[in-house]
């Protein structure tokens, strides 16, 4: 049976706006009877997002991640071959992409406009979420990606009001009206919670002058498949990377290993980085850790298929592999 007009909501966002966070508290709102379909792209080289996903434990939830850079890039075959798969396999009643934090939004929407999905996806609300406070740092308001993500949205959700100052409302207001935004809905939101019906109503996107849209040049490269790669004689795998401004640093342990869990919360608190995210089997059972400049939260989940870790900072410590190591329990 073909697949048709499935309705398609992405959700993008900058760093720790809270993507993840937001997306599991709509699923905790999914219709029992509907399947949902999640589509999950990491920038960085190791998948995470989808094992703390799944500790939403919601049935008839079916996730899929591309790690490794922009899903778009390439040509769109990473995302082409994901999406496909997951519509065929998990054939739901509404589909929500997650692009990369660093990823090109603008580019992954022209793949989902295009002639390939317009039976397929019914292209609804473009959700934008956005951590007001950062509008006061250069480093977001002049970014090029964190520029898309604001243009191409239809809704932008004001993650972590709970922290705003009275003036911060003001402050993104003001910066919407400077990007010709003024008129697009505000969801003040704490900790990722909406209303589900932010979700429904046909995207703009294809009435916008792409033009206006400024577009980073997209990497040429396919994902060289670190995500999984056997494990050497070591028993672990690292990988690092920059672009779009930041680096990132991500590990794979092999399953038999077991950290120490209270070495690593502490390894964790003490991180100075953008984002850090983590799934990993330790003597108290299996956690995911998922660290911002506001703290860490910690999440206890059902199992994981090995531990690992992935950075996101303006540059790499070459101690923290060392002090990863350190947290480690005697084999």
């Amino acid at each position: 049976m073909a697949i048709r007009s499935v309705p398609c909501n992405i959700i993008t966002g900058f760093l720790g706006s809270g993507k993840t966070s937001t997306i599991l508290q709509l699923l905790k709102q999914k219709p029992t009877e509907e399947r949902w379909a999640v589509l999950v792209n990491e920038f960085g080289e190791v998948g995470i997002d989808g094992s703390l996903l799944n500790s939403n434990k919601q049935e008839q939830v079916f996730i899929r991640e591309v790690p490794g850079g922009c899903m778009c890039c390439a040509a769109g075959l990473p995302m082409h071959i994901a999406l496909n798969q997951l519509l065929q396999r998990a054939k739901p009643d509404r589909l929500l992409i997650e692009p990369s934090g660093l990823g090109h939004p603008r580019e992954v929407m022209q793949v989902l406009h295009s002639e390939f999905y317009r039976d397929a996806l019914d292209i609804q609300q473009c959700l934008t979420l956005v951590d007001a406070r950062k509008l006061s740092d250069e480093r977001y308001t002049e970014h090029e990606i964190f520029l898309q993500q604001i243009d191409i949205a239809d809704v932008i959700v004001a993650n972590k009001e709970d922290l705003y100052r009275p003036e911060t409302r003001q402050l993104l207001e003001h910066f919407l009206l400077q990007r010709g935004q003024q008129d697009c809905p505000i969801v003040w939101s704490a900790h990722g919670e909406i209303p589900l019906d932010v979700l429904n109503g046909a995207s703009r996107f294809e009435n916008r002058d792409l033009d206006l849209l400024h577009l980073p040049e997209a990497d040429s490269e396919v994902a060289t498949g670190f995500d999984e790669a056997p494990l050497p004689e070591s028993g672990f795998l690292s990988r690092s990377n920059r672009s779009e401004g930041f680096s990132t640093i991500g590990w794979r342990f092999e399953p038999n290993t077991v950290f120490n869990h209270s070495k690593l919360y502490r390894w964790a608190t003490d991180l100075v980085v953008e984002r850090m995210k983590a799934v990993c089997i330790t003597e108290d059972g299996v956690w995911g850790f998922n660290k911002t400049p506001d703290g860490l939260q910690e999440l206890e989940l059902d199992d994981c298929l090995e531990s690992r870790f992935e950075i996101i900072a303006n540059a790499i410590d070459p101690n923290w592999e060392t002090q990863l190591k350190d947290c480690r329990l005697p084999s």
